[in-house]
């Protein structure tokens, strides 16, 4: 029997990837090695290795960068206190905050000066959820689930604003959002949706994908949010699911009983990781290959200032 492969459309690298990614390499260009970077500047393990090899050194603590040193804010964004100790200490700083995190970072701005308690709809421990939540001194709530809805104490339910990680489940995000206006009716909504377009996009994808396909493998890292919640998609739509951070990690029981396969990618997983899956598939019996129709994304952002080629 034939077996086929559907690639979802649209998959991997997003505009804000694209753009850390630049930054980081642009800035090697420019600077030489080493260049430090905040935490990893995408959550994927290929790309963070490739630019290791480069020169780039990635770092948790700002300490670890010396006096004078280049230093760069990974696409997650960082806090206010991180961006003011950075500067304090003289660093050559450029930020590849992807700019839609920057967008919920202005509306905690904005909602405080409101003199609004704010709630982050996200995963803690998540950098870019660290943060939003570091946007503001006092008045960020955390809430990862609709429990934390009912559970949560607020000092004023009359100022209260929500925002969001843009790298959620937009099913779950819209369960919790649905709660917190049920009990909050009240609570302020941003002006525009701030899961982003590529997330939205690529579970959308994934929903397609789970009609055609019984298998759907993600290619992403295990630190990737938005790789995990396309897995998630795929498997509430009944359908086995697996990621994978390179092909190697494909075991051929999975493949046992299916004759179509899907296969996507996070927003930071690079499409050479996806021709390599689709390689190993292929000879696994996987010869009839097909490109979904979807979404073509044209966005892109310019680099830092300082970083603009010259």
């Amino acid at each position: 029997m034939d077996k086929k492969l559907f690639l979802a459309q649209p998959r991997g690298f997003c505009a804000g990837v694209h753009r850390a990614i630049a930054t980081v390499e642009r800035a090697l260009k420019l600077f030489g090695t080493p260049v430090y970077v905040r935490h990893e500047i995408v959550h994927n393990t290929h790309v963070v290795e490739t630019l290791r090899q480069k020169g780039a050194i990635f770092i948790e603590e700002l300490d670890e960068v010396p006096d004078g040193g280049t230093l760069i804010f990974s696409a997650h964004g960082v806090s206010k206190a991180i961006e003011n100790e950075a500067n304090a200490r003289g660093f050559r700083i450029f930020d590849a905050t992807c700019p839609l995190v920057t967008k919920v970072h202005m509306e905690v701005s904005v909602m405080r000066q409101e003199n609004r308690e704010i709630i982050v709809i996200g995963h803690g421990g998540h950098p870019e959820v660290e943060g939003t939540m570091g946007q503001a001194d006092t008045g960020m709530y955390l809430v990862e689930n609709i429990e934390d809805v009912h559970k949560m104490t607020i000092n004023n339910p009359g100022r209260l604003a929500y925002v969001s990680q843009t790298t959620l489940s937009v099913d779950d995000t819209k369960d919790i959002i649905a709660a917190l206006k049920a009990r909050f009716p009240a609570v302020k909504e941003p002006q525009k949706a701030d899961i982003c377009y590529a997330t939205t996009n690529r579970q959308d994808a994934v929903k397609e994908l789970a009609g055609l396909a019984t298998l759907v493998i993600v290619v992403g890292s295990p630190s990737s949010s938005n790789s995990n919640r396309l897995k998630e998609v795929a498997e509430r739509r009944g359908v086995a699911a697996y990621m994978v951070d390179s092909a190697a990690e494909i075991d051929a029981a999975w493949l046992q009983g299916h004759t179509t396969v899907g296969v996507t990618a996070g927003a930071s997983a690079p499409e050479v990781l996806v021709q390599e899956v689709v390689e190993k598939l292929w000879h696994h019996g996987f010869t009839i290959i097909e490109e979904m129709d979807g979404i073509t994304e044209n966005l892109s952002f310019p680099l830092p200032r300082g970083l603009v080629r010259r």
